[in-house]
């Protein structure tokens, strides 16, 4: 059975690989390729079965491991046109990283079908995606966007388990160190999605079928994640929608997360 393992989240690194022991992929690869080898095998799994990596977009926290990893291990890398580009620009890859475009029909990797989505964010391309995995299962992964646009939504919408960005307390970040550039930037529609804005989000993804969530991207500076946790169970609860009966929601560790109930 696939499951869910969220092995870095936040903003010093994002990785997650769905599948089961003996197949499956990465989406991200934010951390070292050490780190990622390291934190796979702390949860019993092999770097030789990643069928593919799938990049949501060019920043640093979201691919710093991608050329070792890929080209030590050879692994396909899969990224929107506009990611691939900046890869390129940044020299992240070169010849020895095999990597191709997803259109938004969606692609067979495995047992697996993977189907992108675009994001909201200042970046070349981003992509969010779906996964639907042997067990007739969707999940989800939505993270790195100012906001939920309708074609982030209409992805959404159906998925049995859901990885959505809940990066910062606006109240936080506007009390807090960052300069105003900054937090205009994390703050508008190009930028990162809220506590406030995510609960409001997953509030509808519920009423629509929905029941697991996991809570990614917190920022280490603006957001606590019982907080974070809170702001969602709290709208929830405004809306008769009971924890751990209606819906079950966990908050993504920073490092080493244990499977996620799938």
């Amino acid at each position: 059975m696939p499951r869910l393992y969220p092995l870095f989240s936040g903003s010093s690194g994002n990785c997650y690989y769905l599948g089961s022991s003996e197949r499956g992929i990465l989406i991200d690869t934010g951390r070292s390729a050490k780190q990622i080898v390291t934190a796979l095998g702390d949860n019993g799994l092999d770097i030789k079965n990643v069928m593919g990596i799938f990049v949501t977009h060019e920043h640093s926290d979201h691919i710093s491991g991608l050329r070792v990893l890929a080209s030590r291990n050879r692994i396909p890398v899969f990224a929107s046109p506009g990611t691939i580009s900046a890869l390129s620009q940044k020299n992240i890859i070169d010849e020895k990283v095999e990597i191709s475009p997803v259109t938004l029909t969606g692609m067979e990797i495995g047992d697996m079908y993977v189907t992108p989505f675009h994001t909201s964010h200042d970046c070349a391309e981003g992509y969010g995606y779906t996964v639907l995995t042997s067990d007739g299962r969707k999940t989800a992964f939505a993270t790195d966007t100012g906001y939920i646009t309708e074609e982030m939504h209409s992805a959404l919408e159906g998925s049995d388990t859901v990885v959505i960005e809940s990066n910062h307390d606006v109240r936080m970040l506007q009390n807090g160190f960052y300069p105003y550039v900054l937090k205009e930037r994390i703050l508008s529609e190009k930028g990162h999605l809220s506590n406030d804005a995510c609960a409001d989000k997953i509030m509808q993804l519920v009423e629509k079928g929905s029941t697991r969530f996991l809570l990614a991207h917190l920022s280490r500076e603006n957001n606590i994640p019982v907080l974070a946790e809170n702001t969602s169970v709290c709208v929830l609860s405004q809306h008769g929608m009971k924890r751990n009966e209606d819906y079950i929601l966990k908050v993504a560790p920073e490092k080493g997360g244990e499977a996620f109930i799938y």
